[in-house]
């Protein structure tokens, strides 16, 4: 019985061994090399040109990889071809803002405002309105205020704040903010603007509550870890700040600032 197992292990390795090589040798010169991410997008738009979903994946790839002049230029090409396709202008908005063209962001917000004003184009340009100082940015939040179905009125009250706090007025942005954390307590974007406007006028004792608030109700918030840090350090307590930095770097592991201030505090 035993010499039956082992005679048939030994043929069918035998025929294994000798199709292996048979298939090795009619193939050795067929091996598929595989195709990267990018080539693989580019093919697909070629064979699709038509289609804008396959599009955006392609600039999303580079977005994602931060080839932002590459995904700027093949939004503008795709702009050309269809110039009202308003999710464009919104994605080209998008992309120079991030890339930090502040002023063609707004310019493409603009032009997207014109073909079909949506209230998250009304919104986002009004946010750079207020961060360049724009009174505009009230002309956009009182428009997103009487148009009930837009249903914004935390984003136009933060808007306004945002204005504010940029044009110096603090305390009235602060009012504004406080007004949205009364429409939702878990909008993490105004308590950050609170705690910096807060910051901003030596009151670090009063962000760092404000902040401590935040990172309770959103403890994977890593800008309310990253402005603690930037209180305590102004309260001269070394050993906190260096904790806050390390656990906004927990949550995001790309937090330049964060890795400079953890760098300068621990002397790398």
């Amino acid at each position: 019985m035993a010499y039956n197992r082992l005679t048939c292990f030994i043929f069918s390795t035998t025929v294994l061994f000798i199709c292996s090589c048979n298939n090795n040798s009619d193939n050795s010169n067929t091996i598929v090399q595989p195709i990267p991410k990018e080539q693989q997008l580019k093919n697909a738009v070629s064979q699709y040109p038509d289609s804008l979903l396959l599009i955006e994946n392609l600039i999303e790839y580079y977005r994602n990889n931060g080839s932002y002049d590459t995904a700027i230029s093949l939004t503008d090409r795709a702009i050309k071809r269809d110039s009202e396709n308003v999710e464009l202008w919104d994605i080209k908005g998008t992309l120079l803002y991030e890339n930090g063209d502040t002023l063609k962001s707004i310019k493409a917000y603009e032009t997207a405002i014109n073909i079909y004003p949506l209230p998250e184009y009304i919104i986002s340009l009004g946010t750079l309105y207020a961060q360049t100082k724009n009174p505009k940015a009230l002309t956009m939040a009182d428009a997103l205020l009487i148009a009930d179905k837009a249903k914004a009125q935390r984003e136009a009250l933060f808007i306004k704040g945002l204005y504010y706090a940029y044009t110096s007025n603090k305390q009235k942005a602060i009012n504004f903010f406080d007004s949205c954390i009364s429409i939702d307590y878990t909008y993490m974007f105004a308590y950050r603007e609170k705690a910096i406007a807060l910051y901003d006028m030596g009151k670090y004792g009063s962000a760092l509550e404000v902040l401590n608030r935040s990172v309770t109700i959103q403890n994977n918030f890593d800008e309310g870890y990253y402005w603690r840090g930037k209180c305590y350090e102004k309260l001269d307590r070394k050993q906190d700040a260096i904790e806050n930095y390390q656990m906004a770097l927990l949550y995001d592991k790309n937090f330049i600032e964060a890795k400079e201030a953890l760098a300068r505090l621990s002397g790398k």
